[in-house]
């Protein structure tokens, strides 16, 4: 009868031991399922500040050297103005990087120095940033590099869309050019450009102090064999885009 005790007793021990163990795990799991939980649901990253003087202002876009190299975009005006009004000025910044534009900081609030060494706001985001003319890294891929080796030879160029070339601008023409040259720097041919979107225009002035680099383009019209023979003038094109890859 002990013997029969003793065995019952040692078997709920056991059991108690089971239950235990499976509830600690239990628990841990709901511990575990509660941290990923709060994980997902954390809030978006806080807003960043930074602070500087601002080099370059064009349309929507400024660049200040403090923001870690990013494109800072504004939806709105400045006081009256566009962002080339803080080109030079020393500025307060605060905003946020995009997960979805991976190069671009947005303005939340800019507050800039007056003449007294105050800082003054001179913009408060109340719209949704809308980028029309930004182009992703991603999708530079998409614009396969043009090579050309003769302005007689336009089948190397027409029906190819959106094309990337290395050459250098000039913008002292009218209308402004691309002049492309071969491995020796002769001339090969020139791109005449109808339009800049804001954010190539933009880069054109923050690789001013390069001599050539990329040119992303939406290829138009061919010009005439006639005046092609002569000027080397390829095609009209739209610059979209330009770095230095």
């Amino acid at each position: 009868m002990d013997s029969k005790k003793k065995i019952i007793g040692i078997f709920s021990l056991i059991l108690s031991v089971v239950f235990l163990m499976a509830g600690g795990m239990f628990g841990q799991e709901k511990i575990e399922a509660a941290k990923a939980g709060e994980e997902q649901a954390a809030p978006a990253k806080a807003a960043t500040e930074f602070e500087g003087t601002v080099k370059i202002g064009l349309g929507k876009y400024f660049y200040l050297p403090s923001a870690q190299g990013f494109d800072i975009a504004v939806q709105g005006q400045i006081e009256s103005g566009d962002a080339s009004k803080l080109t030079g000025k020393d500025i307060k910044l605060k905003g946020e990087l995009l997960s979805d534009k991976p190069s671009i900081f947005r303005a939340d609030s800019i507050e800039m120095k007056d003449a007294s060494g105050s800082y003054r706001n001179v913009f408060t985001r109340i719209q949704d940033l809308v980028l029309d003319d930004y182009l992703d890294p991603a999708a530079r891929e998409a614009f396969q590099e043009l090579k050309i080796s003769s302005a007689l030879k336009n089948e190397e160029w027409e029906g190819k869309g959106k094309v990337r070339v290395y050459g250098r601008i000039q913008k002292d023409t009218t209308p402004a050019t691309i002049l492309l040259t071969d491995e020796k720097n002769k001339e090969v041919g020139k791109i005449i450009i109808d339009k800049f979107t804001d954010y190539a225009n933009y880069y054109l002035n923050k690789l001013r102090l390069f001599d050539k680099f990329w040119f992303y383009l939406d290829i138009k019209d061919t010009v005439d064999k006639k005046v092609r023979t002569k000027s080397r003038e390829l095609f009209h094109a739209d610059i979209v885009f330009c770095g230095l890859y």
